[in-house]
């Protein structure tokens, strides 16, 4: 499956916000999206996912405009995990999480066993089975984010929306996230994903896209992209990337340092 963005203008009412915006994701990819707050990403995914009206260009999702998909077969295909969501009722998690497979269910079909099933595999996956029987409104914001993260994996998406789906982690199940991610990708999903880190792009992206303030966009691999000169346009802020030795896989790897003390 790929989701191709062909010039896109999106914004809201007769405010414009990012124009002819071009790029694509396909199975096994994962995108990483940099750029300071303000500038559409957000905008950008609720344009995707249909929640607002594309003012110009095209979406493409198999060579077909998303906005001709029906919503249960968009949401079969798509799948999306916000940065933050608080249900209005004290559900368990493990029901918060069945309820990512409402698309694959009948109007009145209530989850069989086989999709608790999936649910149990994917929160195991995730190292939240000491969760799964909580309260989803009493349990830390870090671990609310898993569990969004785990609900969007049980709907079996072809392609994978996460709104800086490392917010709100520690340090510890940041990695894991970055991990689960990668496997993704080696399991043939595609991954868009925003970040505020930069080395989160050397660390699992395939393709990263930039954006700037006035609609300045560059995309393309992660070492063409990331460099120290685009970060200081973008964000306004002294660092260097420098290259270490990952001993255990004799491989380099590039690391975003920023300057604080200039």
């Amino acid at each position: 499956m790929k989701l191709e963005v062909i010039n896109a203008t999106c914004g809201y009412h007769d405010k414009t916000i990012i124009e002819n915006l071009s790029f694509s994701v396909k199975a096994g990819d994962i995108l990483c999206i940099l750029g300071p707050n303000g500038v559409g990403k957000t905008t950008l995914f609720k344009t995707i996912l249909g929640f607002l009206k594309l003012k110009g260009g095209e979406i493409l999702l198999d060579g077909q405009d998303i906005f001709k998909w029906s919503r249960k077969e968009f949401a079969k295909a798509i799948g999306y995990v916000p940065q933050a969501h608080i249900p209005p009722f004290p559900y368990k998690v493990r029901d918060v999480v069945v309820m990512g497979r409402t698309a694959h269910l009948g109007i009145f079909s209530s989850p069989s066993k086989k999709d608790f099933d999936i649910a149990e595999k994917i929160i195991e996956s995730l190292g939240i089975s000491y969760l799964k029987d909580s309260i989803y409104t009493e349990i830390s914001g870090g671990e609310r984010q898993l569990v969004l993260i785990a609900r969007a994996l049980v709907q079996e998406p072809k392609i994978l929306i996460m709104d800086e789906p490392t917010s709100n982690l520690d340090f510890g199940n940041q990695v894991r996230v970055l991990k689960h991610i990668k496997k993704l990708a080696e399991r043939n999903i595609g991954v868009i994903m925003t970040s505020h880190f930069p080395n989160h792009a050397f660390m699992v992206s395939t393709t990263v896209l930039a954006m700037g303030r006035g609609n300045k966009f560059k995309s393309g691999k992660p070492d063409e992209v990331v460099t120290e000169e685009l970060l200081h346009k973008i964000y306004n802020i002294e660092l260097q990337i420098n290259t270490i030795m990952d001993e255990k896989n004799k491989e380099e790897l590039k690391v975003c340092v920023p300057i604080i003390n200039s």
